[in-house]
């Protein structure tokens, strides 16, 4: 009985010491994420409420992930772009345990703590890139041996990069670009990574930027290209004066260019600007620079015109290469990025990539102009294509459509937001799989007001294609998923009713009908005539039942009250049960959808 008794009595102690552990450890993570506050968030941008005393309260802030729920155990900080600023706050030494940092396009500033590592020893990533940080890059990020990805893009760092970075056995990706590092790049490193991660830093050489130990020849080379460069200058101004003076001239002058609305592609076609490069996500086998858009477009000619686009989008050309294949070059009309932020941006929107979403594959910056160049897709606009399609085709995309919106907006933690969803924004590749185009610009059209506060355009009721934008866009100051699920179901009713958002052709709703989509069908619900609102293409076909199905889904969608919209996540299921019956399903496989999908 003796024995049994001191056995009880060690394991209430054991669990009581646990007990104690797992507090302690819980009230490190909220000392971490207190002190991360204080150090970095002057302006209050960062709505943690640290007074709760609720198990795993810190879970539900924003930009902090958790192990598990119900503990508060920080798994990752990821405060991209929340306009944070101040020195990395030393109480990150008490989130131990999280294995994602990520701080990076802040205004952040000082050195790289040079035991970050050994505060947070399990960090598999870590991305400081886009601040204000200064100094070295600290030798003792070896000390992070899980690290997968560093990037330390687009900051003033200077110095050596330091030869210990090669312990780091598990990195795949490394991004040093856009510093004032200098020295040798240590073979082990620039034999494993591109030139692209360690582009303009003009002190650095070695593989695989450039040989080492020819700073004489360099600058002999300097000094005969600016020979050239100013000679060249001289023949550009005269050559311009000619064209704008001459009367043979007049005729191709930037006036003449002004007047066809395309002085711009005048502007793009000057020597100089021709060699400016165009950044790609992956490393082409011959670099292609804005000469080769040229070409491919003819200059950006009308006649290789694919959508035109409006001033929140930008307008998109066709560019067919010498090999025959073909890439879309967006010109933005409006992108007031500066352009390290706008490279940042170009960065995070060039790492998507979903069957349903038509792929970022590089960019270009011309002074202010800015290019996006994306894959083709050789089947145009779901606007341009709707009348001609049946319903299976049409099932098959509006399944498409939603499995892609629901990947950005379920998977991530903190959701992408499209905001400016159309039959335009929706394009179809070789097979008439539906691609969203123009997702992330929002992040492009962002400007900045006099106090450092970003304001959207779509705030200013500038952005949001006119017809699909939900009744609490005009107010909202924080737009939601909820906004994009209403924009969906715009597209849902346009699939089932063949008609436009803003305009009712049939005479269904009555002759002389004054009014929205979602007004025309709900008055024909109303009426009880809901099936005169069905495309006539489509009736009497055996699939009324189907689509009365998608037309329920959509008017789900359109409600009034956000809270009453389903999550993306919930129309793709639903809708997915109806493509069943069309075997569509090796177009369907599950793609990993991480977070929230049943908010």
């Amino acid at each position: 009985m003796r024995t049994i008794w001191w056995r009880s009595l060690l394991v209430l102690h054991v669990v009581a010491a646990a007990a104690a552990a797992a507090a302690a450890a819980a009230e490190d993570d909220v000392r971490c994420l207190r002190g991360v506050k204080a150090t970095l968030d002057r302006d209050g941008r960062l709505s943690w409420n640290l007074s709760n005393g609720t198990v795993g309260f810190v879970c539900s802030f924003v930009g902090v992930s958790c192990w598990n729920p119900q503990e508060n155990r920080v798994l990752g900080l990821n405060l991209r772009d929340m306009s944070l600023s101040g020195s990395i706050a030393s109480d990150l030494q008490y989130c131990a345990a999280a294995n994602v940092l990520d701080l990076s396009s802040n205004a952040i500033s000082g050195a790289i703590p040079p035991d970050l590592c050994s505060w947070l020893p399990y960090l598999v990533t870590l991305d400081l890139s886009n601040n204000q940080l200064t100094g070295a890059i600290p030798p003792g990020l070896s000390g992070c041996r899980f690290l997968n990805t560093l990037v330390l893009a687009g900051n003033r760092l200077e110095g050596a990069i330091p030869p210990s970075l090669a312990q780091l056995d598990r990195l795949t990706r490394l991004d040093l670009s856009d510093n004032r590092l200098s020295g040798q790049i240590p073979a082990p490193i620039g034999d494993k990574f591109a030139s692209s991660s360690f582009d303009h830093n003009d002190g650095l050489c070695g593989h695989p930027v450039s040989r080492c130990g020819r700073s004489l020849t360099r600058t002999i080379v300097i000094v005969v290209a600016a020979g050239v460069f100013g000679a060249a200058t001289s023949l550009a101004l005269a050559w311009m004066i000619w064209r704008c003076w001459s009367p043979s001239g007049k005729r191709a002058s930037p006036e003449r260019g002004r007047e066809d609305g395309r002085w711009w592609a005048e502007r793009l076609r000057m020597a100089h600007n021709r060699l400016v490069p165009v950044s790609l996500f992956q490393k082409p086998i011959v670099k292609v620079k804005l000469a080769d858009l040229m070409t491919a477009t003819a200059d950006f000619h009308p006649s290789n015109l694919i959508v035109a686009g409006s001033p929140r989008t930008g307008t998109s050309y066709k560019a067919v290469l010498p090999d025959g294949s073909a890439l879309t070059v967006k010109r933005l009309h409006s992108c007031p990025l500066p352009e390290k932020h706008f490279r940042a941006e170009m960065g995070r929107i060039g790492q998507l990539r979903h069957p349903n979403l038509v792929p970022l594959l590089g960019f270009c910056v011309v002074e202010d102009e800015r290019l996006l160049v994306y894959k083709h897709m050789p089947n145009g606009a779901l606007s341009s294509a709707l009348e001609s399609l049946d319903w299976p085709a049409r099932v098959r995309i509006g399944i498409g459509a939603a499995r892609g919106l629901a990947w950005l907006h379920h998977g991530f933690q903190i959701p992408f937001l499209h905001q400016n969803l159309s039959l335009k924004a929706i394009l179809l590749d070789e097979d008439y799989e539906a691609r969203i185009t123009d997702f992330g610009l929002t992040g492009l059209m962002r400007t900045s007001t006099g106090d450092g506060a970003d304001t959207s355009p779509f705030l200013n009721g500038d952005f949001g294609e006119f017809g699909y934008t939900a009744p609490e866009s005009a107010s909202n100051a924080d737009p939601t998923t909820k906004e994009d699920v209403y924009a969906f179901g715009i597209i849902l009713l346009e699939l089932v009713t063949g008609q436009k958002a803003t305009e009712i052709t049939s005479d269904a709703g009555g002759e002389g009908f004054k009014g929205s989509l979602v007004d025309w069908v709900n008055r024909l619900s109303i009426t009880g005539r809901i099936h005169e609102a069905f495309d006539l293409s489509l009736q009497g076909k055996g699939n009324d039942d189907e689509i009365m199905q998608v037309l329920k889904i959509a008017s789900g969608c359109v409600v009034a009250s956000p809270k009453e919209r389903p999550s993306m996540y919930k129309v793709f299921q639903t809708l997915k049960k109806i493509g069943d019956g069309y075997d569509l399903s090796e177009h369907l496989d599950e793609f990993p959808l991480v977070y929230g999908k049943e908010e």
